[in-house]
């Protein structure tokens, strides 16, 4: 009850804080466009247009939500998405300037963060199971997998990939015990082989592809993710270059109260939600809406372990550092909803530290 009140507060603070800046911006004195801008600064009609990428998974019904009820347009925002099959793919683009904010796992993040990837977390985005399903009846845990036992996952250095090294660490010493196992595949296409029962005998990944994997006989998790990092964490995050914020307040402002929108009505309307987005996952809305009340799935930008996973990270080889405070990774508008509570650290600021 305590965790609802502190979540209430922060949504109230984030939606406050953004109409106020959006209202100062569309008054007249932010939405000229400075001359260099990497993204689109207005569409043919004068509204702000931002590009978006996205990748596969139940985690995103909220976008889809959006796309369909018109939560950025009201707010005179145009989005322009691209899907993509993995964060490092994300990242790419975005690092070329074809993006101005996209989706994806907090470790992908680090590593671009830590080359020097001109963006910061804007939202929260998600807390979703994340499981290593295997069909194979001899693995019972990760220190069964031999070499000829391959894994699939979105990309090296995804968010699967360092749970996967950060249990290997625990149980085996070694955190990339199982790198030589690993096979990058999108999660449909890993979803595919499995149910072939060809070329992987594991799959590290989310809803919806989790419970179909799962309904299957003799299919079993071995590894969880929250398990793994030893709580719960974002699936992923919004992060929006530095260009995009500093240039185009307007349109910043525009998605993050479009985005919390879908997650609100969302969570108010599951059952609807399933029926309007059952042809785009093309499975039957009654399956789909036991998919979004599954246990676990927590459709929210709320912010949960956005520095739980730098520290095992830089130990492991996979960045070269650690974000000194939370102010070198996030925009400002997540830094007032953590806060910054003298003396003892509060439940929200603990909440993003390592577990």
């Amino acid at each position: 009850m305590r965790r609802k009140k502190i979540f209430r507060a922060m949504s109230l603070l984030l939606v406050l804080l953004l109409l106020s800046s959006a209202g100062f911006i569309l008054s007249g004195c932010g939405d000229r466009v400075q001359a260099g801008s990497t993204g689109k600064a207005q569409d043919s009609s004068g509204g702000e247009v931002i590009r978006v990428a996205k990748q596969f998974g139940l985690v995103y019904a909220p976008l889809m939500v959006a796309e369909k009820k018109e939560f950025f347009s009201k707010y005179g925002l145009k989005v322009e998405w691209v899907t993509l099959g993995s964060g490092g793919a994300v990242r790419e683009a975005m690092a070329s300037g074809k993006l101005d904010a996209a989706f994806m796992g907090i470790p992908p993040f680090l590593i671009g963060w830590d080359k020097g990837l001109p963006a910061k977390i804007a939202a929260g985005y998600t807390v979703s199971p994340v499981q290593l399903v295997t069909y194979d009846q001899n693995i019972k845990g990760i220190k069964d997998f031999r070499p000829e036992h391959k894994i699939a996952l979105p990309s090296p250095g995804s968010v699967q990939h360092i749970l996967l090294a950060m249990a290997l660490e625990k149980e085996l010493g070694d955190p990339k015990a199982l790198d030589d196992n690993l096979v990058a595949l999108p999660h449909p296409d890993g979803t595919q082989a499995m149910l072939a029962k060809k070329d992987v005998v594991a799959h590290f990944t989310t809803p919806p592809y989790l419970f179909e994997e799962l309904a299957q006989p003799g299919y079993r998790v071995v590894l969880d993710g929250f398990e793994a990092f030893g709580g719960e964490f974002n699936f992923n995050v919004l992060l929006v270059t530095k260009d995009y914020h500093d240039r185009h307040p307007a349109g910043y402002a525009a998605f993050i109260m479009g985005l919390n929108d879908a997650m609100n009505w969302l969570n108010e309307h599951k059952m609807e939600a399933a029926e309007l987005l059952a042809p785009e996952f093309k499975i039957e809305k009654e399956k789909l809406y036991r998919y979004l009340t599954s246990e676990g799935l927590n459709f929210t930008t709320a912010p949960y372990g956005l520095l739980g996973f730098a520290e095992f990270m830089k130990k492991a080889g996979y960045i070269s550092k650690v974000p000194r405070d939370l102010s070198e990774i996030a925009w400002e508008n997540v830094l007032a909803v953590v806060g910054k509570r003298e003396g003892e650290p509060c439940q929200l600021e603990k909440m993003q530290l390592p577990r």
